[in-house]
């Protein structure tokens, strides 16, 4: 019997045939994939032709397909449904594939013919977008070692291997200590919970087989507990095994492994010539340096700091106001935060949360993405991996665009965090393929499912990277969609989350999950009115990871990465009743693997962009400008990483931006 992994799939789109897929299927197909993938590279750097584009960097173009396909569908499932027979293959094949993919980089014959190919890139007639293919292809064979020789050329191997290692544990540790934990509850500790909290707790203890509501750590569940909860001690559990995560000694401690991961990413750039990691790294985003990193942050620290240290002042008294006396502590905060809003705003989150129902504000998003780019979305009847997913056809005038995928709900096999990921990428080389992708999320069921105003933001932002992939229009597959510089890919998601706010969307979508009326008005100006609420917290949880993951690369690695956060945290002033959004141990944006080490700082240098970007369609017609929309597919959704993203953010806003853009979205400037 044929594997299902390795057949060509004949189905819709050609989605892959989860109904037909074991776990049994993935190690056997993984080793004839790879097996083909290695006979594809032999043949391109043993030929006997003489070394030219189409024969060396295009034919590194061209995909192969029984690898994809096993790749595509067991990374899509490792990372949104988990169980141990799954857990356990990821261990084993991540030293696996990086040893692979490490030997095509180390390939002297293949660099060689990589090299001539670069050599005579002056005289070859070349499109602007091969041009920019070739360069990218050299230079990532140059920065993953191509032209190390003897014992730094086996050593750079050897750790290539062992973080793909040390990544996957972090992760497995950090979805273990996530999986393990939780508190039950008794009826009186739901006194004071507003009812969607109470429904999501009593859901989340039916799914652990409790007989009771329990409190998990499912970051839609122990966040609004920890918002609504009067019972300080409870919150004072809570918060600390949140905090925990990865740190709480044991099989899944983390901190062993960030230690060793942060030296051998030294080690590595050191071999390539760098003075550190963070130089390394740095030298191809947006942001070039570590001193230009470090600049941006710092420039919105000091508001940020100044903004949250009056807050907590109000805070502290409103909390002594209630005869607690002593100081303000972090599982205080959202507490006392949230009744703040109700008073100054008038906005409680209990009464706004039933008009953000998960299935219209998936309406939105697709109704926005129709207004600006004429994209329509029609449900597919497909197998897909949990009966929790959904799937859509996406045209355009009638044509075939996508297929999106939509996994929205928070349970035990799925890791923390939401994100967007391709199970298969726009390409038009060798041949025209459409994309498919997904966005997973953890947002808490419910009958109907309740968002918060953050879950709806978080909906907005990973709909804004599916776009990024959707309406990508290039010709080769690693220049396609999201495969751009780091510190750029965050631009289209967060600006996506800017039409949340249109007044116009919110009054068509934002209805009664009981009555199916509008949000009223008022609610509409008070939701839009508090949009900057309590930024002084969420810009400095945030900035103070960033930096501290700077620190961590701009220099030699510590050898213990909790003494370096807390002395960065010291340096910076800390706030007291703040902790870093992501401490080292549950860090998994910076330890899981190396995509965001040294570019944790990304989603700012993006916001930067996204503020000025947004204020282009302001000044113009409106939220839903046709020629701005035009110009923004044009030059950034469509165009993948095919031009340089400077280039790119130029061409269309006529310039750069500066901070003053995102101080002013906000709410950081004077008052």
């Amino acid at each position: 019997m044929s594997n299902p992994l390795l057949s060509r799939w004949d189905t819709p789109f050609e989605i892959a045939p989860f109904n037909s897929i074991s776990d049994d299927d993935f190690a056997p197909a993984l080793e004839q994939a790879l097996a083909a993938h290695a006979a594809q590279i032999d043949t391109i750097a043993n030929s006997s032709e003489a070394p030219g584009f189409a024969n060396v960097i295009e034919a590194l173009e061209t995909p192969c397909r029984e690898l994809e396909q096993v790749l595509g569908v067991f990374f899509t499932v490792a990372g949104a449904d988990s169980n141990p027979k799954r857990e356990e293959l990821q261990r084993a094949f991540s030293p696996r594939l990086a040893a692979h993919f490490s030997a095509i980089t180390a390939n002297k014959a293949l660099y060689a013919r990589v090299k001539a190919v670069w050599d005579q890139r002056d005289v070859l007639d070349l499109t602007q977008e091969q041009q920019r293919v070739l360069m990218l292809t050299h230079r990532g064979f140059v920065r993953g070692g191509a032209a190390l020789e003897g014992e730094a050329d086996t050593r750079m191997q050897q750790i290539k291997g062992r973080l793909a290692t040390l990544g996957t544990e972090f992760t497995q540790n950090l979805l273990a200590d996530e999986r393990s934990w939780f508190m039950e509850l008794t009826e009186e500790d739901l006194e004071g919970l507003p009812e969607f909290v109470i429904s999501a707790a009593r859901a989340a203890g039916q799914e652990m087989g409790k007989d009771g509501p329990v409190v998990t750590l499912s970051r839609s569940l122990i966040t609004p507990f920890l918002q609504f909860s009067p019972r300080r001690d409870l919150r004072e559990t809570a918060f600390n095994a949140w905090a925990a995560r990865g740190a709480g000694g044991g099989e899944t401690d983390n901190r062993a492994i960030a230690a060793e991961t942060l030296q051998l990413r030294e080690e590595r750039a050191r071999l390539l010539g760098y003075k550190n990691f963070a130089a390394y790294k740095l030298e191809t985003e947006m942001a070039r340096t570590p001193d230009a990193v470090r600049g941006l942050l710092m420039d919105v620290w000091g508001p940020a700091k100044a903004r949250a240290d009056e807050d907590a002042k109000v805070l502290t008294a409103m909390m002594q106001a209630d005869g607690i006396n002593g100081d303000l502590e972090p599982w205080d905060w959202r507490y006392y935060a949230g009744k703040r809003r109700k008073a100054e705003h008038d906005l409680d989150e209990a009464a706004l949360k039933p008009y953000l129902q998960l299935d219209r504000m998936i309406e939105a998003v697709f109704a926005c993405a129709n207004r600006l780019f004429g994209l329509e979305f029609a449900p597919l009847d497909v197998p897909l991996y949990h009966p929790d997913c959904r799937a859509w056809a996406v045209t355009r005038n009638g044509a075939h665009v996508a297929v999106f995928i939509g996994d929205y709900f928070a349970r035990g096999s799925k890791r923390s965090g939401a994100w967007c990921s391709a199970m298969r990428q726009q390409a038009k080389f060798p041949q025209v393929q459409a994309p498919v992708v997904i966005n997973v999320c953890n947002f808490a069921k419910g009958d109907p499912a309740l968002l918060s105003w953050d879950d709806a933001r978080t909906l907005f932002h990973e709909f804004g990277h599916a776009l990024h992939q959707m309406l990508s229009d290039v010709t080769y597959e690693s220049i396609s969609g999201t495969s751009v510089a780091r510190d750029f890919v965050e631009l289209p998601s967060q600006l996506y989350e800017h039409w949340l706010e249109v007044p116009e969307v919110l009054q068509e979508f934002a209805t009664h999950a009981e009555t199916g009326e509008p949000m009223p008005q008022e609610m509409l100006e008070k939701v839009l009115g508090a949009a900057n609420f309590d930024m002084g917290f969420q810009t400095v949880e945030y900035v103070a990871s960033a930096l501290v993951d700077l620190a961590f690369h701009d220099g030699p690695a510590p050898s213990d990465p909790m003494a370096k956060q807390a002395e960065v945290l010291a340096e910076l002033g800390m706030p007291r009743a703040i902790i870093m959004r992501h401490a080292t141990p549950h860090f998994a944006h910076v330890f899981a693997g190396d995509g965001y080490s040294s570019g944790y700082y990304s989603y700012m240098w993006s916001e930067v962009m996204d503020a000025d970007a947004f204020a282009a369609f302001e000044e113009a017609g409106g939220a839903f400008d046709a020629e701005r929309a035009k110009a923004l597919e044009a030059h950034i959704l469509s165009t993948g990483g095919s031009v340089d993203p400077a280039e790119l953010y130029t061409a269309f806003r006529g310039r750069l931006p500066g901070v003053e853009a995102l101080l002013q979205g906000r709410g950081l400037t004077a008052q």
